[in-house]
Parts: C-alpha cells; sequence; structure tokens
C-alpha cells in the first residue's frame, strides 16, 4: 500500500518503526514545510516529496494518506485529502473544535475515501484483550472504570501553540484523546454525562496541564480519569518503568524534562522540539514491551481486572489469575492492521471520523465543565458494534 504522509514531525517519528517493518507498506511521498525534511525523506526512501497537500493527495502512488500535522490543521487537511478521494489515518484529535470535526465527517460522507483515527490506546493489544472480555460478559457486567496516568508531558519540548489551549495545546486535547479513546471503547461508546475539574497551575506553560473527569454512560457504566503532566510521580514507575511507548525508562533520569528546560529559553525551546522530528538527530528507540497508557482498573460484577502493558491481572474474589497481553511488543500493529483493513478490505474501524468526533466532544466536555462547574451533556456519541447491555 503507497503511503503518503502530511507532517514530518514528532508524530510520524513515533509511527515510523511500524512503518518501516511491516512490508504490506510503503512510504511513497510526503508533504512538509521543511525543506530539509522533505530531502531527507526523499533520500531515504526514493520517494516524491510536496510543500502542498493538494499536489501530495493528488500522487496517484498514493493510496492513504497519513495526517500527522498539528492539531490546528487537520481539518484542512483532511478534507483536502479526502476531497481527491484518498482514504487517510489521521492523528488524534480529529480536530480541535467540534465545528471541524464535523466538517471533516460531511467530507467523508462525499469521499470515496474513508477515515481511521489514530493511533491511540484504544489500539492496544490489552485494551483490545479487555473489549473480548467485556463482549463475553465472562466475569457478568463491566460496571465501573478508573483509570489515570503521571507524565511529565507539559514540561517537554514545546512549540508555542502546543501550550495554548485554543490551538488544541495542553493535555486535553492531546492525553485526554487517548483516555477518553480507551474508556468509551470498554464501556461501549455513549457518553452520557461529563463532570470535570481541570489544573492549569504553571503560568510560565499556561494551559491545562491536568483533570480529573467522571464520565457516565447511556448503559450505567461510568469511569473515573485523571491525568497530571505536571512532571512530579511518574506512573510508568508502576510498570518497571516501562514508557508509554513500550520503551525501558532509566529511573536515574527522573526529572529530566525539567532540568532541560532550565537551560533555555523561546527559540531554543523550539529548536529542541524540531531535534525530535523526522530529518534531525533524533533516532527512533527500540521497544521491549507493549505502549500503554497509565493505570487502568476495570470492576465488573464478579471481578477486578488489572490492566498492565503485559498482561491482565483478573481478581475473582477467591483466585488471581493472570493472563498475558501477546504480542509482547505489539508497537502500533494494530492500528495498521486496521489501516490494511480499511483500504483493502472494506472493512471499518470501530475509530473512524464519528468516533474520533464523539472522543472530541467528551475532551471538549471536560474543558468546559473544568471551567463552568456544571456537569455537560454529549449529544454526539456514537455505539461501539457488538456491545452487551447493560442494567
Amino acid at each position: 500500500m503507497g503511503i503518503g504522509v502530511i507532517g514530518l514531525g514528532r508524530a510520524f517519528m513515533l509511527m515510523l518503526p511500524d512503518f518501516e517493518r511491516d512490508p504490506r507498506f510503503n512510504l511513497v511521498a510526503a508533504c512538509d514545510i521543511r525543506a530539509d525534511a522533505r530531502e531527507s525523506f526523499s533520500s531515504r526512501y526514493d520517494a516524491a516529496v510536496y510543500s502542498e497537500v493538494e499536489k501530495l493527495a493528488a500522487d496517484p502512488s498514493v493510496e492513504a494518506v497519513y495526517i500527522a500535522s498539528p492539531h490546528q490543521l487537520h481539518e484542512e487537511h483532511a478534507i483536502a485529502v479526502l476531497n481527491a478521494g484518498k482514504h487517510i489515518l489521521i492523528e488524534k484529535p480529529i480536530a480541535v473544535d467540534l465545528a471541524s470535526s464535523r466538517a471533516i465527517i460531511e467530507a467523508a460522507a462525499r469521499s470515496k475515501g474513508k477515515v481511521i483515527v489514530g493511533p491511540s490506546h484504544s489500539f492496544d493489544p490489552q485494551i483490545e484483550a479487555c473489549l473480548r472480555i467485556v463482549k463475553s460478559e465472562e466475569f457478568g457486567s463491566l460496571r465501573m472504570i478508573r483509570t489515570s496516568y503521571y507524565t511529565d508531558f507539559m514540561y517537554r519540548p514545546r512549540r508555542l501553540e502546543e501550550l495554548r489551549t485554543e490551538d488544541g495545546g495542553g493535555v486535553l486535547f492531546s492525553q485526554a484523546a487517548h483516555q477518553v479513546d480507551v474508556v468509551r471503547l470498554l464501556a461501549g461508546g455513549r457518553t452520557k454525562q461529563v463532570f470535570a475539574h481541570t489544573g492549569d497551575w504553571d503560568k510560565q506553560r499556561s494551559s491545562e496541564g491536568a483533570y480529573m473527569a467522571l464520565l457516565k454512560f447511556e448503559n450505567g457504566i461510568s469511569a473515573n480519569l485523571f491525568y497530571s503532566g505536571y512532571a512530579h510521580f511518574d506512573t510508568d514507575e508502576e510498570f518497571n518503568w516501562m514508557s508509554e511507548l513500550g520503551i525501558k525508562k532509566d529511573p536515574a533520569q527522573y526529572g529530566a524534562a525539567r532540568k532541560l528546560l532550565k537551560t533555555v529559553d523561546g527559540k531554543a525551546e523550539e529548536i529542541l522540539k524540531n531535534r525530535r522530528a523526522f530529518g534531525s538527530v533524533a533516532k527512533s528507540l527500540k521497544a521491549s514491551g507493549n505502549e500503554h497508557f497509565g493505570e487502568l482498573t476495570l470492576t465488573f460484577d464478579h471481578a477486578d481486572i488489572r490492566v498492565t502493558p503485559q498482561a491482565l491481572e483478573i481478581y475473582g474474589g477467591d483466585y488471581i489469575r493472570t493472563e498475558r497481553v501477546l504480542p509482547v511488543i505489539a508497537g502500533r500493529r494494530n492500528v495498521l492492521n486496521a489501516l490494511w483493513a480499511l483500504v483493502r478490505e472494506n472493512a471499518p474501524a470501530v475509530q473512524d471520523e464519528r468516533w474520533g468526533h464523539a472522543t472530541l466532544e467528551v475532551c471538549h466536555g471536560i474543558l468546559n465543565s473544568g471551567r463552568s462547574g456544571e456537569v455537560q451533556i454529549m449529544r454526539e456519541q456514537v455505539p461501539v458494534s457488538g456491545y452487551p447491555k447493560t442494567i
């Protein structure tokens, strides 16, 4: 499958190892505003490069496009590709505002091209394994979900817009989208109410850096979501220092993000950010385990399940059982499997444009509830196919 890429930044670098090791995919074209990145891509993959999205979308060798551009450009880029009749894998969030994601939905309805929103951690194999258990009703009905993650997100090198909420900055769009996607998938998809508190506690990096949210679903399931990106406690310690990307971390490097920021300011931080993009000195690190998004516990009628990157720990009242999650190192294989199935087998993914829009609605619900102190009612949610009824 010929893949075109829009945006050769950090997101692309995280997907690159999976594209390179999967023989079903061929990187045939790229579009980026940086001439040096285009030149590096063209040289490395003997591929066409463009400075205009429309030209990439018109390239006959491109069957599907991975949109990895900044959040605020997703609407423009997605519509251009869909208007050309091409399929898209678009980074979460699908857009920054709901009007933009509605526009993408409308463009997809007119297009021969179809949409997957991802990668997100709802594609992780341990989440897939949990969904199978939920649908099987082996332990009765799912009743409650608790998930939390403490990271250093707010202190990693950022461009200016990544700290402006209106441009999709802060943790609510980049990080809550993961958690919301996971709990919506496991709880059946139809969020009914959102009540939340948000935190904006570092005025030198002012945006929402933390949140606590209670989600209630139409089927009676509830989910509690907690996230802090303020670089204090690190949840990865709970998983033997396995990072979100499945890469082992050195505990001695605790606090490295804050320390690095103290050595730079202004334009220098953007230079640090660009060093993590394609065409720079940055190199992909090798994973040694599955990706994850922090702590996750599911409560059923007859068991609790603690979810880790490598196993499901099942607490059944009078026994504890461990079920390994395979493969041990999945990377983003499930995302590429979904893309292949969509394009070559006409099999839509759960995480399509309407799903991405529904996740974005919940993210805005968290933001708006945090600002107003009021419960937010969700009105544009979509279900998970084959989900059992919960009373």
